[in-house]
């Protein structure tokens, strides 16, 4: 699924393109991505300006002279710009010159029309220490989890929350209200600086993520731990090991990550 690295990715490279242009018209063909009635749906966008495009945790925010309009990309979505529509393509948004194409096998993602975002936590490249100290407090919950939690941070996903916790040396099922000030502190620099690092590679392209012109990211070459289970640990040789923690796939080292 495509995180905070990979949606910023996107949203930087569609920013110098977007604003200013027109959508002419829009089409939708999913039901899942687009629920509801399609055909006044793509009403709402047309003759709309774009204004600028930015970014919430994991939602791509394009601003029109009126509404905005909200894509989420799910586990397989792809928002490219002239980009050549398929039979997985459900949003077509034809633009005064060129179009702008959401494409999504697995039709997990969703296309909205002013998304109430209200309810999403802080960026994690935002969010100081003493809150991060103080959100995780009361959090009687494994680290893992929380940190998947969208209302405890927005953006967060599995990929960097493994790779986050391995560099920490924190177990993923550690409990975050017992963790330690250094421990607290460990992630919130670790976070930070992979988040940041991701970025500049254009985030980890594991399956179907690319960018809005259709390069794939790098940051897939510099995993420490998802994706390795069965392999060596890189920092002590150990077999990282994979677990199930809030339904999703772990992957940790059980010599350098303790709880």
């Amino acid at each position: 699924m495509p995180e905070l690295p990979e949606v910023e990715t996107v949203v930087r490279t569609l920013r110098p393109h977007l604003p200013g242009r027109r959508i002419v018209s829009a089409s939708f063909s999913s039901k899942f991505v687009t629920p509801g009635n399609r055909k006044a749906l793509a009403r709402r966008f047309e003759n709309r300006t774009i204004l600028s495009v930015t970014r919430r945790g994991k939602f791509i925010l394009i601003q029109l002279d009126q509404g905005t309009l909200t894509v989420h990309l799910g586990m397989t979505g792809r928002l490219v710009l002239d980009g050549k529509a398929g039979k997985h393509s459900h949003g077509v948004f034809t633009l005064d010159t060129g179009t702008l194409v959401y494409t999504d096998s697995r039709q997990f993602g969703r296309i909205f029309w002013n998304h109430d975002l209200s309810r999403l936590g802080p960026e994690p490249m935002d969010v100081g220490l003493d809150e991060f100290r103080a959100r995780m407090k009361q959090r009687k919950t494994s680290i893992k989890a929380l940190l998947l939690n969208q209302t405890f941070l927005a953006g967060m996903g599995n990929i960097y929350v493994d790779e986050t916790l391995f560099a920490a040396g924190v177990h993923p099922l550690a409990i975050a209200a017992r963790l330690t000030a250094p421990r607290v502190a460990a992630i919130h620099q670790h976070m930070r600086e992979i988040l940041g690092a991701a970025i500049v590679q254009g985030g980890s392209s594991i399956s179907d993520y690319v960018d809005a012109q259709g390069n794939r990211g790098w940051f897939q070459l510099q995993h420490q731990a998802y994706g390795r289970d069965g392999e060596p640990c890189l920092v002590c040789g150990t077999p990282i090991r994979k677990i199930i923690v809030a339904q999703r796939g772990t992957h940790y080292c059980p010599h350098c990550q303790r709880r």
